[in-house]
C-alpha cells in the first residue's frame, strides 16, 4: 500500500498541454473548414482580388492540413497546431488589407475580428505566442502597405484598422486570461485527486488498523467467552434458569461466574451441593472492562479451594483483598452480586457489593440490599472492608435474580428517561409466571422496545434461577 509521504502533487504541464492539443486541434480543423468557405464572400465583396485571395486561402488551407496530419509530432508542442494557421491567416489578410478599397476594408475587418475573437475563445498558449503572432500580423501588413497599399495610413486605421488593432490587443489579454483560468482549473482538479488519493490511502490506513483492533477485541471475545461458565455445565445443576447477557461493545466488563462447591461432612452428617452464582460489574466496558472481567473470574474460582471462605460475605472479602494487591495503585474495583443455594434445604446465602439480590414470591419482590462498598477500588480500606452475609430461607416456586445496573440505567422510553429499578422490579414481578427461558426473552423484547433508536449505556446482565 502506497505512502502518503509518497503522493505529490501531479505536474498540471502535461495536462495543460492535453488541454491546449485538443483545442488547438479544433481550431485548425475550423480554418481548413471555414477559410476557403470565405472565398465565396471575396467573390461577392471583391471580384476583382478573387483569384490572388483565393490562392492565399488555400495556401494557408494546405499549410494547416499538412499540420493537422503531422499533429502527433506536436503533442510536447501544441501551440504550433493553432499558431501556424493564425500566422498565415493573418499575412493572408494582411495582403487583403493592403489592396482593398475603402467600402471593401470595412467588410473585410469583420474577417480579422472574427479570427482574433475565435482565438481567444480557445487558444492556450504563454503571451509570447500572442506576441508573435501580432507582431508578425503587424510586420505582414506594414509590408503589403509599403508594396501593395493605395490607401493612405488614415484611411487604413479609421475604416477598421484602429478597430482591428484594439480586438488584437483584447485578444492577447483574453488568451493569457483563458490560459491562466485553464491552468489553476487543472491545478485545482489535480490538487483534488491528489486530495482524495491521500483520503483513500488514510481511509485504507484506518480500515487497516480497525480491522487488526476489531480483530484483536474478537480475539478478546473469544478469551472472555473462555472464562465464563458453559451453558452445557450450567444446566448441569440448574433447571429454571436463565442469562441474559448483553455487551455494550463486542467484549464486556459484566460477567457471570458459576461454581458447585460440596461442603465436608461434619458430625455424621453428608456432604451438601452448594450452587454459586455471581453477577459481576467491572469498572468500564469494553476491552478495559473485560481485563478485570478476567482478573475477577480468575480470583473467584480461586475462592472455592480457599479453607478460609465458606460463605459468600468471606468470599467479597476475600476477592477484595485480592484485587486489591494485584492491581496496586489502580482504583478500579467492581460491583457484585454473590448468592450460594442449597436446593435441598431451600436456603440462599448472599452477599453484595453495590448491587442487590431480589426474590419475587407471590407477586411480591423481596429486595436483599447490598453492602455500599465496592470490590477494590479503594487501596486504603481494603484490609477493613467486611461485606455482610445474608442467609435467606427459600419456598418452592420462588425466583431468585442477580443483576448489574445496567438494565435499569438504560434510557428511553417516550422521554428519553432511565428504566429504573422500580420498573425493573414491577417487570420481574408481572412476568413471574413465565418460565425462566421467557423470562429472558421477554426481558430482552422489553429493553430493545425501551431503547428504540438510543445508544446502548452499559452492558447488561441479568440472572433469573427458579427455585
Amino acid at each position: 500500500m502506497a505512502k502518503i509521504s509518497q503522493i505529490t502533487p501531479l505536474d498540471w504541464k502535461p495536462e495543460l498541454k492535453a488541454a491546449a492539443f485538443k483545442y488547438h486541434v479544433l481550431i485548425a480543423w475550423v480554418a481548413v473548414a471555414l477559410n476557403p468557405v470565405w472565398a465565396i464572400a471575396d467573390y461577392f465583396n471583391s471580384p476583382n482580388h478573387f483569384t490572388d485571395f483565393f490562392i492565399f486561402r488555400i495556401s494557408v488551407t494546405f499549410l494547416t492540413l499538412v499540420v493537422l496530419l503531422r499533429k502527433s509530432k506536436f503533442l510536447e508542442h501544441p501551440e504550433i497546431i493553432a499558431f501556424i494557421p493564425f500566422v498565415g491567416i493573418s499575412v493572408q489578410n494582411a495582403y487583403m488589407f493592403s489592396v482593398l478599397n475603402v467600402s471593401e476594408l470595412q467588410k473585410h475587418t469583420f474577417a480579422y475580428i472574427a479570427l482574433f475573437i475565435g482565438a481567444g475563445m480557445f487558444v492556450l498558449w504563454r503571451p509570447i505566442f500572442s506576441y508573435w503572432v501580432v507582431a508578425i500580423s503587424l510586420f505582414a501588413n506594414i509590408v503589403c502597405f509599403l508594396i501593395f497599399g493605395h490607401l493612405s495610413v488614415t484611411d487604413m486605421l479609421i475604416n477598421g484598422g484602429m478597430l482591428t488593432i484594439s480586438v488584437a490587443l483584447f485578444t492577447i489579454l483574453l488568451i493569457h486570461t483563458r490560459t491562466n483560468l485553464t491552468k489553476k482549473e487543472i491545478i485545482a482538479r489535480l490538487a483534488l485527486a491528489v486530495s482524495n488519493k491521500q483520503l483513500e490511502i488514510k481511509n485504507e490506513i484506518i480500515e487497516e488498523k480497525n480491522k487488526d483492533i476489531r480483530d484483536s477485541i474478537n480475539y478478546a471475545l473469544r478469551i472472555q467467552h473462555a472464562i465464563l461458565p458453559t451453558e452445557d455445565k450450567i444446566k448441569q445443576v440448574l433447571e429454571d434458569y436463565f442469562i441474559l447477557f448483553k455487551p455494550k461493545d463486542i467484549v464486556s466488563g459484566d460477567f457471570y461466574w458459576h461454581a458447585v462447591v460440596n461442603t465436608t461432612p461434619q458430625n455424621g452428617n453428608p456432604s451438601e451441593r452448594i450452587i454459586v452464582m455471581a453477577a459481576v460489574d467491572c469498572t468500564g466496558h469494553g476491552v478495559p472492562g473485560a481485563l478485570m472481567s478476567i482478573i475477577g473470574s480468575t480470583i473467584l474460582n480461586q475462592t472455592t479451594s480457599d479453607a478460609a471462605v465458606n460463605t459468600p460475605a468471606d468470599a467479597l472479602g476475600f476477592l477484595n483483598k485480592e484485587i486489591t494487591k494485584t492491581l496496586n495503585s489502580i482504583k478500579d474495583g467492581m460491583d457484585m452480586a454473590l448468592c450460594a443455594i442449597n436446593f435441598d434445604r431451600l436456603e440462599l446465602q448472599y452477599a453484595g457489593a453495590n448491587n442487590p439480590l431480589y426474590i419475587v414470591r407471590n407477586k411480591k419482590c423481596i429486595e436483599v440490599k447490598a453492602d455500599k462498598l465496592a470490590i477494590g477500588a479503594d487501596t486504603e480500606n481494603a484490609l477493613i472492608k467486611v461485606f455482610t452475609n445474608h442467609v435467606i430461607k427459600l419456598e418452592k416456586g420462588d425466583s431468585v435474580y442477580l443483576f448489574t445496573d445496567g438494565y435499569a440505567d438504560q434510557f428511553g422510553g417516550p422521554k428519553g428517561k432511565k428504566f429504573k429499578y422500580k420498573k425493573f422490579q414491577e417487570l420481574l414481578i408481572e412476568k413471574q409466571d413465565h418460565s425462566m427461558e421467557e423470562q429472558k426473552h421477554i426481558l430482552n423484547d422489553h429493553f430493545e422496545l425501551w431503547k428504540g433508536q438510543l445508544e446502548q449505556v452499559d452492558d447488561i446482565l441479568v440472572i433469573g434461577i427458579r427455585i
